[in-house]
């Protein structure tokens, strides 16, 4: 019997509002469809991500380089991912190759487990029914009564942890949200804080000391991603354990990270990693060094892959982030929502409905 190959590779883009603005001037988010078609007649369907930078430049790396590579390649994620990586070195080993990468790996899973006529969670292994959800802001452009509303809305929804933003020019702004967001959750909830790469070392150093006495579960990137050096000093410098890991996109990186001791909490976004494959390996990577692993982002995608590891993991849930939310599925993906979990819902393949949009004309050989 013949493996069936790539015959055609698709996308579409399609834009979303954001019903919560991320801040000054962001006020959407992009999403790119992939659609794969194999010789046999089987089809697949993924996404790229990128909320704000590069939707365009992802669609036409897609477009163009990915799919002329692929065409004819077998049409299975684990064997075309390491040869499609290998062959787009040269436009760099993350950022919009990974990025662009990802969509298509997503597409071929969908494809595999569709043709098998199950669910991906199903194909790679189910390990459990439901995940634990945490709920998570993007927040930093709140006013103070903005934020303490947002925080009575996380603990009428029940959820056990929640994560908020950090990083004001004004450590003193900083102090007080954070003192007001965990007067408001209690002690029983876990309060985790996000700097999303804003400070340097001495900030970072100042801030930790006077956010320490709320709790706090974890400080997600104090620093640019890159800065492997400033995560090995602060390590040193706090007794808060360090989150990192959505700005970094491949595996080789986060095994620097790991094995320099840097971090404590390994947040791949499955997207920027590049797809399923990498995301499975370093999951793995993290397994193997006893790290929390914290899927980033994108929780319609996330709590699937969160089924699937021996570990139990939390999923971030972004508020007002859904794809249904946005507009961005037909129909209601099979991540259901009860309580503080994520029911997994078996459909065929990834699940995903997803609107339509504009179809880039497929490319003349």
């Amino acid at each position: 019997m013949i493996d069936p190959v790539i015959e055609e590779v698709r996308t579409r883009l399609l834009t979303a509002k954001l019903p919560r603005p991320w801040g000054p001037g962001v006020s959407e988010t992009h999403l790119l469809v992939v659609e794969v078609h194999a010789s046999d007649g089987s089809t697949g369907t993924g996404f790229s991500w990128t909320p704000t930078i590069g939707p365009q430049s992802v669609q036409a790396l897609l477009d163009n380089d990915i799919r002329a590579f692929a065409l004819g390649q077998p049409a299975h994620p684990a064997v075309l991912w390491d040869r499609l990586w290998t062959h787009l070195h040269e436009a760099g080993g993350g950022g919009v190759t990974s990025i662009a990468i990802g969509g298509l790996d997503l597409a071929l899973w969908d494809l595999q487990a569709r043709a098998a006529g199950r669910s991906v969670t199903s194909l790679i292994g189910r390990q459990h029914q439901a995940v634990t959800v945490y709920g998570s802001g993007v927040n930093l452009h709140y006013e103070l009564d903005e934020l303490t509303d947002q925080a009575h809305r996380w603990v009428a929804a029940g959820y056990p942890g929640v994560k908020m933003k950090v990083g004001s020019p004004d450590l003193s702004r900083d102090v007080e949200r954070v003192a007001a967001v965990r007067r408001i959750i209690g002690p029983g909830r876990k309060l985790m804080i996000d700097a999303n790469q804003r400070w340097d070392l001495p900030s970072a150093t100042r801030a930790m000391a006077a956010l320490e006495p709320f709790d706090l579960h974890w400080i997600e990137e104090p620093f640019r991603a890159d800065d492997t050096a400033a995560y090995i000093a602060f390590r040193q410098r706090t007794r808060v354990p360090i989150a990192a890991g959505e700005n970094v996109h491949h595996v080789y990186r986060f095994r620097d990270l790991i094995t320099a001791g840097a971090i404590d909490v390994v947040q791949p976004n499955i997207i920027r990693v590049g797809g399923i494959t990498p995301f499975l390996r370093i999951a793995q990577l993290a397994r193997g060094f006893s790290l929390q692993l914290a899927p980033h982002l994108l929780t319609d995608l996330s709590a699937q892959l969160a089924a699937v590891l021996p570990e139990r993991v939390w999923v971030e849930e972004v508020e007002d982030t859904s794809f249904a939310t946005l507009g961005l599925v037909t129909e209601p993906t099979p991540v259901i929502r009860s309580g503080e979990q994520l029911i997994i819902d078996e459909r065929p393949g990834l699940g995903f409905s997803f609107a339509p949009g504009a179809e880039q004309p497929v490319p003349t050989p």
